[in-house]
């Protein structure tokens, strides 16, 4: 009915916004000390900046329009929902693959742990909604916002000059209030 696609059409909305919001959070100017600690020159330094600037931009693009779809997915039932979800994992893989060259092998793979469990949260307190048990939401959002405060403290120990704890924690905080 005209009802349930309206009311799944407001969070999906809340949740592109919230992940927007997120986006100028992880803005590619933060690579500068790292891109130059590498020892590139002025001109490769722009290159390797404008190159990743893009790379994260389509990645955290990724990001917003793969949970749009699997929490469509989930909330209506459909059967592509188990796909939709792996690639929606794939994307946090990727995430953190992109951050390996410039913090190490290391950062990359914990950020994308952090970013799985952000994504495994979101299923809980979904799910957790889906069945009406409060004490359960309450659980699951509980974690979720433990795990957002995780990634933004963990994104801020990467780079503290350009990515400050506050901000962090700020957008991090934004972007599940909305989602």
């Amino acid at each position: 009915t005209m009802n349930r696609v309206i009311n799944l059409r407001v969070p999906m909305l809340l949740t592109l916004i919230a992940a927007l919001l997120l986006v100028p959070a992880l803005r590619m100017d933060v690579f500068d000390g790292a891109v130059s600690a590498h020892g590139i020159h002025h001109h490769e330094k722009a290159v390797a900046d404008d190159s990743l600037r893009e790379s994260m931009r389509s990645l955290w693009e990724d990001h917003i329009v793969w949970t749009r779809l699997f929490i469509i997915s989930d909330v209506a039932g459909l059967p592509d929902k188990d796909l939709t979800a792996q690639r929606l994992l794939q994307n946090q893989t990727d995430i953190g693959a992109s951050l390996a060259p410039y913090y190490g092998q290391d950062a990359g793979d914990h950020l994308t742990a952090l970013l799985k469990d952000h994504i495994l949260g979101a299923v809980a307190l979904l799910d957790a909604a889906k069945s009406g048990d409060s004490a359960k939401v309450d659980t699951a959002s509980a974690a979720w916002y433990a795990n957002g405060n995780d990634i933004a403290a963990y994104l801020n120990s990467l780079n503290p000059d350009h990515w400050p704890l506050a901000t962090m924690q700020e957008q991090m905080k934004m972007h599940l209030d909305l989602t």
